[in-house]
């Protein structure tokens, strides 16, 4: 148990960096695809902590309930690159077999670890729940960098006279998910 609980301080503290990071954006610079999304990133993760934390806890019915509401976030989350912002990007850029592609795989690879803590979560398992979320952290963080750090940017730049209009098509399709 002692690895859990020193990832999840490490978890925490990188958690409050994200999120001083998020907000300082957010006063520097007008609304973009990469703060948008990157503020996206900081809820889900707070979700995903707090879904943890009552499994620690076992506190069964409400890890089940923030498990619930952290893998809608997520899948809201993915819908809107899936469906908008990749579609976009690769239309402009023509490239559909590039970092889209990657991020696409990687959303499938995260579904799969949702799967596995779900049925960890239906049988009040705690140490399987706990294994699959620290292949889920890790698997968050390194696509998390990869989106914040390369992806996002690009699309501000390759679709910047169109991202108030992509912001709003997202924000549509998250709302039907």
């Amino acid at each position: 148990m002692k690895h859990y609980t020193l990832a999840r301080k490490l978890y925490k503290y990188y958690l409050k960096k994200i999120v001083f990071f998020a907000h300082t954006i957010d006063n520097l610079f007008m609304e973009t695809i990469t703060q948008t999304l990157t503020n996206e990133h900081s809820h889900c993760d707070q979700l995903f902590a707090q879904a943890e934390e009552k499994v620690v806890k076992k506190q069964w019915e409400l890890a089940t309930t923030g498990f619930t509401n952290f893998r809608a976030a997520m899948e809201q989350h993915f819908t809107k690159e899936e469906q908008v912002l990749f579609p976009s990007f690769e239309e402009r850029t023509g490239q559909t077999a590039g970092p889209t592609a990657v991020m696409r795989m990687e959303h499938q690879q995260m579904r799969q670890v949702f799967d596995e803590m779900q049925k960890a979560l239906t049988e009040q398992d705690s140490e399987e729940y706990l294994g699959f979320s620290e292949t889920l952290l890790v698997l968050m963080q390194q696509h998390n960098v990869k989106e914040q750090q390369m992806l996002y940017p690009m699309t501000d730049q390759v679709l910047s006279q169109e991202v108030a209009s992509i912001l709003n098509q997202m924000d549509q399709v998250g709302k039907n998910v």
